[in-house]
């Protein structure tokens, strides 16, 4: 008789997270035309992309943008740049010509979706631009 011994399986311990702003994981720039705005957004590390790309999402910043009304979001995703562009129509008050606010071009805008919340890996951390501070721990579900 034999005699088979199973190994238990190792455990799967869920990997924690943080809670940042984007501005840790990316830069942006932004540009206009007419009633559009362009933003860019552009990882400062590759490890990074994987990340933005899962949860910069069209839905994401649609809801960055929804007191500004926006009829439309679209992403284009560059991966060779580690970075995304969002074209987000209507979001101006008509444009340059148009608009009464302070910021016609929507030069600020890219600063906004710079502060919406991103899920980190707790191991990209070490890698994070700016202070420690401004991460919340987060366990994973």
């Amino acid at each position: 008789m034999t005699l088979v011994v199973k190994k238990p399986k190792a455990l799967m311990v869920p990997e924690s997270h943080l809670l940042v702003p984007l501005h840790r994981l990316a830069h942006g720039r932004t540009g206009d035309k007419g009633n559009r705005s362009n933003i860019s957004v552009i990882a400062y590390r590759p490890e990074y992309y994987a990340v933005l790309v899962a949860q910069v999402t069209e839905a994401r910043v649609a809801q960055v943008f929804a007191h500004r009304r926006p009829s439309r979001v679209t992403r284009y995703l560059l991966p060779k740049l580690h970075a995304m562009n969002f074209v987000i129509d209507d979001v101006l008050d008509g444009g340059v010509n148009s608009a009464l606010n302070l910021d016609t071009h929507g030069k600020s805008l890219a600063f906004l979706l710079l502060a919406m919340t991103i899920d980190v890996p707790a191991s990209l951390e070490p890698l994070l631009e700016g202070a420690p501070e401004h991460s919340t721990p987060r366990r994973s579900p």
